[in-house]
């Protein structure tokens, strides 16, 4: 059956993850990854967020983008993955402030918006994991998962440090980060890296539903 080896590895844990409900902030690079690993867990109440479309310059590494040219991700995500709910809207601070968290158990980031990322911080960091920067680097072992406050390596994580201190916030939460150094200015990306953004992301939460 489908979750068979799922099952063998976690046990009677494996209904923590049916039973779960989980957003998802996102769903390029980092967060189509994640989305498909966490339905291939064994995941099924999942909710996703975006707002793009797919153009040309997605497919070196995002999931599905090759066949969906044009389209908008969460609606084409759909379409592979017909049991998740999906929200066609930017995520911004404003959105962020507005939206009520409260029924998920797990709030999984994977945007870009620095502001919003600081909303979701002040607002769900209980239930947050938070993927800092995964372009600009071809290293997926230097992939790293800390609480906040230990991450390191990586300009935007500080970025991101800095303004929450400058909030008065001092609260903990988990991120994903990579701890090597930029070896561009540029956008560039690869997917080895970001696939494994998304699939540490997918690891921490099954870990933290399963207790």
């Amino acid at each position: 059956m489908k979750y068979d080896r799922v099952k063998m590895l976690l046990g009677e844990d494996f209904t923590k993850l049916q039973d779960a409900k989980i957003i998802l902030l996102g769903v390029g690079g980092v967060g189509s990854f994640c989305l498909d690993c966490l339905m291939r867990s064994g995941v099924r109440n999942i909710t996703i967020v975006d707002f793009d479309t797919y153009d040309a310059t997605n497919q070196n590494r995002q999931m599905w983008s090759e066949l969906h040219e044009g389209e908008f991700k969460v609606e084409a995500l759909q379409k592979h993955y017909p049991d998740i709910t999906i929200i066609n809207v930017r995520v911004d601070e404003q959105w962020v402030w507005d939206f009520d968290f409260e029924e998920y158990d797990l709030v999984l980031d994977a945007i870009d918006d620095t502001k919003a990322k600081l909303a979701l911080a002040q607002k769900c960091y209980k239930k947050l994991i938070s993927s800092f920067g995964s372009a600009k680097r071809m290293d997926p072992t230097k992939v790293e998962v800390a609480d906040i406050w230990k991450t390191y390596g990586d300009r935007f994580g500080s970025k991101i440090r800095y303004e929450l201190k400058k909030r008065g916030f001092k609260k903990k939460y988990t991120a994903v980060f990579s701890s090597e150094e930029v070896l561009t200015k540029e956008k560039g990306s690869f997917m080895g890296v970001t696939a494994t953004f998304g699939l540490t992301m997918c690891s921490q939460a099954i870990k933290k539903l399963i207790g």
